[in-house]
């Protein structure tokens, strides 16, 4: 919309180009191009650009709006303004929209740029399906084996992405998995012929499982067991090289297989719903003094610590969708200025009225600020800041928020048995929780609390729904030490089950989404605040 005049006798000849980033070598690469309009200053265009959409990675584009006598020279004088912004923004814009100025020509107002997304029907298919095993290899000294099988997406880069685990069946090599459910864009992102990668495991208690073998399939060949049983070979490659006679670890087998359409988690994004995120940050003393550059708070002047980079990993991406970008921080495990009081859950604005940073930037400056004036103490509570966002969570049921908490910590828990108890309470409200572990320590606790194996449970009450995923941080940091490359990579695995958390929770609550508002309908109101 009003665009500069650049043509002497006409109005200018506007097309757009989009240009999308890559991960890894942070280069714009050319996506694709509008048609060329004639002889106007607000275009509506045509052509529409159909983008792989990953609501755990910043998917990074630019557009770029040139003014074309010639339809094949594109040159510098020509342009007529670009705007930046990420594939998220246009999601969670009001009804998928978003308005943005055109930038790039010093003193000269460019006009804007429109945007609006939706999503294509295939993207609404649910797969639902159920498998069993025979003859899987003995894994456990004193037993059998604790099987359950990890189903991965393959990316266009050749690696794989986890989409899905099925519970553990104990001991036994003959396991009959629980059907479940999975989005296909998730297991396949739309390409039926895209190699799906599943691995099956022995269970075991201090997360080192036990490889027993893998194969693979893929969304087509799965969908043929709507007719007929597919049966599959488990392979271990380790054992095919070593033993001549190996012939296989077993065989999996596809029972069932069926497709249903239902919401999508861009339909509830669209229609409204706001994610609502909230940090909480390990002030504990074996964090280390954060003026040594051992500790893992230490506020080097070249490069994030830990903290910060899982703080911006993930903030970045939630920010999107999230329409005042206004977060709660808190702190927990110190002693606070003037009389050393120890607290669970301190405000990092130091403002106990309220807790909310502006954006992530304010969320890291009060982190900051709080480094230099409080005393790192200990010992690690989490159900205390579990529970306040959970009371903020109840009292919004209709599906228009859903919360989500990050915890980052440095490791051991002080208080297993209440944090299940407020996990398994949380459970049934709109809200999941992140939990990233830094530095070298054990996780073995947090590894419970992620109940992708064995459900969370207290007291001989079980969580209605996973809500908790843990990731170590070590595991994602890139051994160049590009930071952004870590800090995506890390992203990815932890926001990875959040739209799927999501649908669990509109789902058993038999919430829909609500229709995307107007154009000009008056913004989404504000959260209840943790």
């Amino acid at each position: 919309r009003n665009l500069l005049d650049l043509d002497t006798f006409s109005k200018s000849d506007p097309m757009v180009v989009l240009y999308t980033q890559s991960r890894a070598s942070q280069e714009w690469r050319e996506f694709g191009r509008t048609e060329v309009i004639d002889n106007t200053l607000n275009p509506d265009f045509v052509r529409k650009f159909v983008l792989d959409y990953f609501f755990e990675e910043k998917q990074n584009l630019r557009f770029d709006v040139y003014n074309v006598d010639s339809k094949t020279n594109i040159s510098k004088p020509d342009f007529l303004g670009q705007a930046f912004l990420a594939l998220g923004e246009v999601i969670g814009g009001q009804g998928s929209r978003v308005e943005r100025h055109l930038t790039g020509l010093p003193g000269k107002k460019c006009g804007t740029i429109l945007l609006t997304a939706e999503e294509l029907s295939n993207c609404r298919d649910i797969a639902t399906m159920q498998l069993c095993a025979n003859k899987l290899d003995k894994k456990d000294f004193f037993g059998k084996s604790d099987p359950f099988l990890v189903f991965y997406r393959s990316n266009e880069d050749g690696t794989f992405t986890i989409c899905h685990k099925t519970e553990v069946v104990k001991n036994t090599l003959n396991p009959v998995w629980q059907p479940f459910s999975i989005p296909v864009r998730a297991l396949c992102n739309g390409d039926y012929d895209r190699t799906v990668k599943i691995d099956v495991y022995d269970w075991d208690r201090d997360g080192s499982h036990d490889f027993i073998g893998e194969f693979t399939t893929s969304y087509r060949e799965l969908s043929k067991a709507q007719n007929q049983f597919t049966v599959y070979e488990v392979l271990n490659p380790r054992k095919k090289c070593k033993k001549k006679k190996y012939v296989n670890s077993g065989t999996v087998t596809l029972l069932s297989f069926s497709v249903d359409s239902e919401f999508t988690f861009v339909d509830y994004i669209k229609g409204g719903t706001q994610l609502n995120f909230t940090v909480a940050i390990d002030f504990t003393a074996s964090n280390g003094n954060p003026l040594q550059p051992t500790s893992l708070h230490y506020m080097s002047p070249y490069q994030l610590s830990a903290y910060a980079m899982a703080l911006k990993a993930v903030g970045e991406i939630i920010q999107d969708y999230d329409s005042d970008k206004l977060f709660p921080a808190y702190g927990f495990g110190a002693k606070l200025p003037p009389e050393g009081r120890i607290s669970h859950q301190f405000p990092l604005n130091n403002n106990d009225e309220d807790p909310n940073c502006a954006g992530i930037e304010g969320v890291l400056e009060s982190y900051f600020q709080s480094l230099r004036t409080v005393q790192l103490y200990g010992p690690t509570y989490f159900a205390p800041v579990i529970n306040q966002v959970a009371r903020a969570a109840a009292k919004i049921s209709d599906g228009s928020q859903y919360y989500v908490l990050l915890i980052i910590t440095d490791g051991v828990i002080s208080d297993m048995t209440q944090t299940k108890e407020a996990i398994v309470s949380a459970s049934s409200l709109p809200m999941s929780i992140i939990i990233v572990g830094v530095g070298p320590a054990m996780f073995e606790a947090m590894e419970e609390l992620d109940g992708d194996d064995v459900r969370v449970s207290s007291r001989g009450r079980y969580a209605e729904r996973d809500i908790v995923q843990f990731v170590p941080f070590r595991d994602y940091v890139d051994r160049s030490g590009n930071q952004v490359l870590s800090m995506a990579r890390l992203a990815k695995d932890v926001l990875a089950e959040i739209p799927e958390q999501l649908l669990s929770y509109m789902r058993t609550r038999d919430i829909q989404p609500r229709p995307p508002p107007p154009a000009n309908s008056s913004p989404t109101p504000a959260p209840e605040q943790p």
